[in-house]
């Protein structure tokens, strides 16, 4: 599976419950049938404090590992954010970000990992040792690969718009996605390498799923790490992904306001197009979207199933459903 964050991760716990894998303390060599691989966008990961951050990695790996804070949807379960305010009186930026307190020992780690000269895939590894996730996580690439935002300032008077260009978290979370964004940068994409073991995943794969994640700053940005888009369009297995658009909305996020900038309607079937069928060079099979929301796309299977994951049960149909069209009978 292609994922980001938090719709991602929460698709996994669905595929691994139609898949039979159990809870979260079950490894997935345990089962003898199937396994997942989840090649997670890193395109989120920034420098903060001095800590390497890797949000959509994180997200998955607590959701999977039963510590994740249900109710947000990140972060951890019985927070704290003592170190958060000591920062503030500090006066310490960014202001804007906070790191609880549980979720920095995670940062810690991965930092001193990190600067030890351990990839980050190798060190995912060993935070979900952890965590037992039952579900192999892997990086899209173990190089620095940021998504960055070129947005418009206004300017007084007769001055030409201005231009400048930030991190994406802090045009997500600092500014709401509420300044124009012109363009996604994938800063580092031209030197990035798929992490170990990415290519041999998919080119390994029984099925390929794209999560109903944002198709632009999610999934976009691991396919902008160079060599996973050909891998995808090369692989033995049917290319699969569910819309993260229902009913002209946004499931989640702000998809809306990043689709928009690259000039894509918010519609199901154009979300399909923009990622384009195997058979026309882009990188689907099929696609499912939600009941009701009809959509033709040349070269790509679509079909109507309910999309809203509003529960285990529902989730976990809805990953049968892509399954079901990833591996015809």
């Amino acid at each position: 599976m292609l994922v980001g964050g938090v719709g991602g991760a929460r698709f996994l716990l669905g595929l691994k419950a139609a898949l039979g894998l159990g809870d979260h303390d079950t490894e997935i060599q345990d089962t003898g049938t199937h396994d997942i691989t989840a090649v997670v966008n890193t395109g989120d990961d920034i420098w903060l404090h001095g800590l390497r951050i890797c949000p959509d990695l994180d997200t998955c790996m607590y959701t999977l590992g039963g510590g994740i804070d249900a109710e947000r949807g990140w972060g951890r379960a019985g927070e704290t954010w003592v170190v958060k305010a000591e920062l503030a009186r500090y006066g310490a930026d960014p202001d804007w970000f906070g790191l609880g307190d549980l979720d920095l020992a995670t940062h810690l780690v991965r930092t001193r990992m990190l600067q030890a000269g351990y990839p980050l895939s190798a060190v995912t590894a060993a935070l979900c040792d952890r965590w037992r996730p039952g579900v192999r996580l892997l990086p899209a690439t173990d190089d620095r690969c940021e998504t960055h935002v070129v947005v418009a300032e206004a300017r007084s008077g007769h001055q030409p718009q201005a231009r400048r260009a930030m991190h994406f978290q802090e045009w997500w979370i600092r500014h709401h996605a509420q300044l124009p964004a012109i363009e996604f940068v994938p800063v580092g994409a031209d030197t990035a390498e798929p992490a170990a073991g990415v290519l041999d995943a998919i080119a390994g794969a029984d099925a390929v799923l794209l999560a109903p994640s944002n198709p632009v700053v999610s999934i976009g940005a691991v396919l902008a790490v160079p060599g996973i888009r050909h891998a995808l369009r090369s692989a033995g297995a049917q290319v699969v992904g569910l819309s993260p658009i229902i009913g002209g909305r946004a499931v989640r996020g702000m998809a809306e306001a990043c689709l928009a900038a690259i000039g894509v309607p918010c519609e199901a079937g154009a979300v399909a197009a923009h990622y384009g069928a195997r058979s026309a060079g882009g990188i689907l099979d099929g696609w499912l979207v939600h009941t009701g929301d009809q959509a033709t796309v040349p070269g790509i299977e679509v079909r109507e199933v309910p999309l809203l994951m509003t529960d285990l049960a529902a989730t976990a149909a809805m990953a049968r459903s892509a399954l079901e069209l990833a591996l015809p009978r």
